[in-house]
Parts: structure tokens; sequence; C-alpha cells
């Protein structure tokens, strides 16, 4: 199994990021945890992060045909983005859709989510660990 993980726009400043909200650890530190994760699993993994919208739309478009399952943190893009939502559709990737907050307890834009129309899960507010549980959900439904 071959899962591709995307992390939308500022995650790459995880660790500097508002820490009372995103904790003190940093992106690096994420993709370590994930890909000892998948190891222990036996899925191959391959991480993926930018700020740009339209670089997102070609990664899972890339995807198609050589990835079993997506997890993706779209970021800021939750909230605004069809283009993504779009593109997961068309690829007809299983998707899960995480978040390291629990954006239904922050500001009210946060609580709306175009991708989730697409995801056959969501994880939400429960730190890094929502990556490895966003994995064992691709896994289950593999």
């Amino acid at each position: 199994m071959k899962i591709l993980v995307i992390n939308g726009p500022n995650l790459n400043m995880l660790g500097i990021r508002e820490p009372h909200i995103y904790g003190s650890k940093t992106y690096e530190d994420l993709k370590d945890m994930i890909a000892a994760h998948c190891v222990s699993k036996g899925i191959e993994v391959e991480f993926y992060q930018s700020n740009h919208e339209g670089d997102l739309v070609d990664k899972i478009q890339q995807a198609y045909g050589n990835t079993d399952g997506i997890v993706i943190n779209p970021g800021a893009y939750t909230h605004t983005s069809v283009a993504l939502l779009d593109a997961v559709k068309t690829v007809g990737i299983p998707t899960v859709e995480v978040h390291i907050s629990d954006p239904d307890e922050r500001e009210e834009f946060r609580k709306v989510s175009y991708i989730r129309l697409a995801c056959i899960a969501t994880v939400k507010g429960k730190g890094f660990d929502g990556y490895t549980e966003a994995v064992d959900i691709l896994l289950k439904n593999a």
C-alpha cells in the first residue's frame, strides 16, 4: 500500500506557528512520526507540502494510478478551496482529511470544510496522532 500525505499552507512552520494551538514539534518531527508508523504497518509513504493551491492540486492529480490513499491537511484551503475538493473527487483515491486542532472549536469560518465532501473520514483535534489515525483508517478501508 502506498499513501500520500499532503500538507497545505503554513504547516511547514509547525513548531513556530501558534505553538499554543499546534504544539512545539516541527514539520520534520511530524514526518518522522508518520514515517515510523507507516514502516511498522508495511506502508510506503510519500510526503508533500506546499503553500500554493495549484501545486496541491497538481500533486493530487499526479497521485492518480500510483497511490492507494491520501491523508490531507489542507490548512486554510480547507475553508476556501473548491479546487482541492474537485481534484480529490476527480482522482477517486480514498482520502482522509486531518487537522491538528479542531476547527469546530475555533473561529466560525473554520467550521466550513469543502474537501470533506470528497473524504471517507475526518480526524480533527488529535494533534499529530490524528495523522496516524488517518493512515490506519486508510489501511482498514484498503
